[in-house]
């Protein structure tokens, strides 16, 4: 089986309530994860964001595999995915460095 959601189903996670104690709700997120050995921002969104940075931390996406380990530095909660992916749009097409770090500080 590969690395798809459906192999992840029988993995123990630290998302229930192991290393990456965060406050979370199932409510659609925006998100910013920085990777500091790859001195990189990476920019999306979901639903599940415990699940989202336990995935990003064991490799499941091939560019975020790379810079493990990853932090969240940035959320904004939506009403809905479709908002949350928007936001995250637009967030990238602006392809800047200096904007996400003023979402940050």
């Amino acid at each position: 089986m590969g690395l798809g959601f459906e192999s992840q189903r029988d993995h123990k996670s630290p998302a229930d309530g192991g290393a990456f104690p965060l406050y979370i709700s199932r409510m659609p997120f925006m998100y910013i994860i920085y990777s500091g050995k790859l001195n990189k921002y990476y920019v999306g969104a979901c639903i599940d964001l415990k699940r989202l940075l336990y995935e990003h931390n064991i490799g499941h996406s091939k560019f975020t595999s790379t810079g493990v380990p990853w932090e969240i530095k940035h959320t904004e909660e939506f009403a809905t995915l479709r908002d949350a992916k928007t936001r995250e749009m637009e967030i990238k097409r602006k392809k800047s460095r200096r904007y996400i770090e003023s979402l940050i500080s």
